[in-house]
């Protein structure tokens, strides 16, 4: 996949940033071209060879579609959750996290809100559905090319919850 500076992209377990930059180096005498991307959320800047892209699992924004199919899986409630102890599915999840994989991520989020209807969540459980929820609206935002509060707000009404932030 190739990008072009000012487009948007999504590196796993970072979230969406932009190509800031297309820049080639000399790297141990051999000549590489980097992206330079800027995460949105924290302004963190990351360097990524372009002969890496597919390995970290650089990718493009969803399309409108993909977000609608996202919604789906975030909506469907007849699942079983894992009742394993809560540091098993923490690592269970963090692994879906970082696949990049925005449905995996839909999933934690859904899994997460719908363990939190019957039990407490831990506090890294907490602090993963912050992180699962601000990666997925960001995104969906841009595929949808709507306000993140609307998709916000469209989240919170698939899990019932009122319109103001917890």
């Amino acid at each position: 996949m190739a990008f072009k500076v000012g487009d948007n992209a999504v590196y796993p377990g970072h979230g969406v940033g932009v190509v800031k930059a297309i820049e080639t180096k000399e790297i141990f005498g051999k000549k590489q071209t980097f992206y330079t991307i800027q995460i949105l959320d924290n302004g963190m800047k990351i360097m990524i060879p372009k002969d890496n892209v597919a390995s970290v699992g650089l990718r493009a924004i969803i399309s409108r579609k993909e977000a609608n199919e996202v919604f789906k899986i975030l909506r469907k409630k007849n699942i079983k959750i894992d009742n394993q102890t809560w540091n098993r599915r923490y690592r269970e999840y963090m692994e879906k996290i970082k696949t990049g994989s925005i449905y995996e991520i839909a999933e934690v989020l859904r899994d997460l809100f719908l363990l939190k209807v019957d039990k407490e969540l831990s506090f890294g459980e907490r602090k993963m559905l912050d992180t699962a929820r601000s990666l997925l609206i960001k995104e969906l935002s841009l595929a949808k090319k709507i306000l993140e509060k609307k998709v916000e707000q469209e989240v919170r009404e698939i899990f019932g919850l009122e319109a103001k932030s917890e």
